[in-house]
């Protein structure tokens, strides 16, 4: 189905199967995810260069369209455009596949050591997973580096469909670069907030996979929100938000002079981010960040096993 990471995972593997917070006392160790082959104590640096000159192309970004696109991209349209992206926005790849396909999308969240990604529960990522932000396709060097992914933190009681839909989110920390910098110093990051209600003005960012959209370039919609019936989401309605997009952020008071927002959902929750049938790239939902995002954000800043 041409919606989410899910939908893309089951057609690949035969459609089977990141002053007012709370303080919650959870210990213990999250399986490591990140490492190349072996070795997991691999750098981001290290996967700088894993991108390597195979994935050079002749294409260079048009900033200048990237500029007049922003003016009318606040507008509420019913489809997605492409735009030139964000630093804060990318996408996952697994470098165990040589960084072919990027499977989902990734966003930069501030946190007190700014090394925080958030994306959808059910985008799995695991070892041998970097960041890239601002993804640009073809680039000879992206333009805010790629970034290994360290340790994922998810909602163990998590699931595709039911009550455990609505904890499809999950945090992961990056490693420094080579200069020792964390991402968010690098990029900037958008704000994790409370979702104010059901109806929101959001504008939702992400990168559908190539194979669905082969303009491999962001896409952004700016939209009304309203309730996911029967479940604590988000639906929205945007053509254009096929799979790869899973895990992109929907924002608030999105502020086009710095891009970056407030953080009020990411796309994911019932059947991996929207409906079966034709309609998967036209509806798409997203859980309700209330307490238990929360609770989960707590468990990665302080780097520890969620347990509920």
């Amino acid at each position: 189905m041409p919606v989410r990471f899910s939908r893309w995972s089951r057609a690949r593997w035969g459609r089977a199967a990141l002053a007012g917070l709370y303080v919650v006392v959870l210990a213990a160790a999250v399986p490591r995810a990140g490492g190349h082959g072996k070795d997991r104590s691999w750098t981001s640096e290290q996967a700088q260069r894993f991108w390597g000159p195979a994935r050079t192309a002749d294409e260079a970004r048009d900033d200048d369209a990237d500029a007049d696109s922003r003016s009318a991209a606040q507008r509420i349209t019913g489809s997605a455009r492409h735009f030139g992206g964000v630093p804060s926005v990318g996408v996952l790849f697994y470098t165990g596949e040589d960084m072919k396909s990027h499977h989902c999308t990734a966003s930069v969240v501030h946190s007190p050591k700014g090394n925080l990604l958030v994306t959808a529960g059910h985008c799995s990522v695991g070892e041998d997973a970097a960041f890239v932000p601002d993804y640009q396709q073809g680039a000879k060097e992206q333009p805010y580096g790629v970034w290994t992914v360290d340790r994922v933190f998810t909602d163990p009681r998590r699931t595709d469909t039911g009550e455990g839909s609505d904890l499809d989110f999950a945090f992961a920390t990056v490693r420094p670069d080579a200069k020792g910098r964390q991402i968010e110093q690098v990029t900037g990051a958008n704000r994790l907030v409370r979702t104010p209600g059901y109806v929101n003005r959001v504008t939702v960012i992400g990168y559908p996979s190539a194979d669905d959209d082969p303009a491999d370039e962001a896409i952004r919609c700016t939209a009304m929100t309203g309730r996911l019936e029967n479940h604590n989401q988000l639906k929205m309605r945007c053509d254009g938000f096929f799979s790869g997009t899973s895990g992109s952020p929907w924002l608030t008071h999105f502020d086009e002079r710095t891009r970056t927002g407030d953080l009020v959902g990411v796309l994911g929750g019932l059947n991996g981010g929207g409906p079966d049938g034709d309609r998967s790239a036209q509806l798409s939902y997203s859980p309700v960040n209330d307490d238990e995002i929360f609770k989960l954000y707590l468990d990665a800043i302080n780097n520890r096993e969620p347990k509920r």
